[in-house]
């Protein structure tokens, strides 16, 4: 089983991912992939990324997955595009600005992904594509304890009876637009 752990940059998927690691679960950094495996289509200058070919990651995730029963983590802000089952984790807009700020993101890389952040673009994203969303404030926690979280979530699904992590942890429970108007 592959699950997702997506939203806008800096709101805490590598840092729960590596804790899920040390938990034993096996987790693949899609962004570490695309970049090792040159996985994309074109460098964007500009916005000083690259542009993922995700037919091409799709396939490389799948050979990596293979027919394991096991669950398999995707980390990345796309890993919505791959996996059904996704966990979005959410950070307010305030927050999100000086933790992209301490990774020394240009301003106008910062205004585009807090933007993304007000407007859901990636829960949105994650709806549209995806059977079963997940929705997590980050805001003001430590990774250890969004990382519990993430594993209530992941025994819920795995359990065939999600309603109640899904009740606690249903999509569109955080509204930031106001933050960004």
């Amino acid at each position: 089983m592959i699950i997702g752990l997506t939203g806008t940059p800096g709101t805490g998927k590598t840092s729960v991912c590596r804790i899920l690691e040390a938990h034993g679960y096996r987790v693949i950094h899609m962004n570490e992939l695309i970049k090792s495996e040159h996985l994309y289509s074109e460098v964007d200058k500009e916005r000083d990324t690259v542009v993922a070919d995700m037919d091409r990651v799709f396939s490389r995730v799948c050979e990596l997955v293979g027919d394991d029963s096991d669950v398999t983590i995707l980390d990345s802000h796309m890993a919505h595009h791959i996996a059904d089952t996704v966990i979005v984790l959410r950070t307010a807009p305030s927050e999100l600005t000086q933790r992209l700020k301490a990774r020394s993101y240009s301003e106008s890389k910062v205004q585009e992904n807090v933007e993304a952040e007000c407007l859901d673009v990636v829960l949105v994203e994650s709806v549209e594509w995806c059977q079963k969303v997940y929705e997590v404030d980050t805001t003001g926690r430590m990774a250890e304890d969004v990382e519990e979280d993430v594993e209530r979530i992941i025994s819920g699904v795995l359990s065939g009876d999600d309603t109640l992590v899904y009740e606690q942890y249903k999509p569109g429970s955080f509204d930031w637009s106001e933050e960004i108007f």
